[in-house]
């Protein structure tokens, strides 16, 4: 993963003439000119995009990092500096924070649904508490809304695979993978607060 965001990067640089419309986006990116994020990203967002696909190996997940990228870029161009480089070799410098953010999660994610899968079974639950706890589950579930309730419904009450369900809802594999991701985290924020008002 380092090798090919090192080799794209020095690609990049190899790549990069020092032509005066390059010098006129940088300054312009810098000064928030208008249209200068358009140039910015028809620019570079093909190769943050291939960056960040080679990286986590999800469409969905690439699209996101590239978006990400770009509003953390327009968002912190006052801290941008034309003299010092590249606005296209900044930008990529944030993409691979943003890359490395989201494998980071990725991890954790994986950490966490290991720790759970490994706590025992509690036996003898208590009846009421547990009907309550599945109906604040279903009641957070269709809070998403569509197509994400369809698609945890599918996944954890139906017991489907990601194929299956993006084969029965007629959905790229990797937008089925990315709305499931979300809707987690919007779950798990969710019953987090409904815990923290009981």
């Amino acid at each position: 993963m380092r090798i090919a965001v090192g080799t794209a990067m020095a690609a990049e640089t190899a790549v990069r003439a020092d032509r005066p419309e390059d010098r006129e986006l940088d300054r312009d990116f810098a000064a928030g000119a208008e249209g200068s994020l358009e140039r910015l990203y028809a620019s570079a967002a093909p190769l943050v995009h291939t960056l960040a696909l080679r990286s986590l190996g999800d469409a969905a997940e690439a699209e996101d990092v590239t978006q990400q990228t770009f509003v953390a870029a327009w968002r912190g161009r006052d801290g941008y500096r034309p003299e010092r480089g590249s606005a296209r070799g900044w930008v990529v410098g944030i993409a691979r924070r943003r890359i490395a953010d989201a494998l980071d999660a990725r991890a954790r994610e994986r950490r966490r649904l290991e720790a759970v899968a490994d706590q025992p079974v509690a036996r003898d639950p208590d009846p009421l508490a547990t009907e309550a706890e599945r109906i604040m589950v279903r009641g957070e579930v269709e809070s998403l809304g569509p197509p994400r309730s369809t698609i945890v419904a599918l996944a954890f009450f139906e017991g489907h695979t990601h194929e299956q369900i993006a084969d029965r809802l007629s959905m790229p594999l990797g937008t089925v993978k990315s709305h499931l991701r979300r809707s987690l985290l919007a779950l798990r924020h969710g019953l987090e607060a409904a815990d923290a008002s009981l």
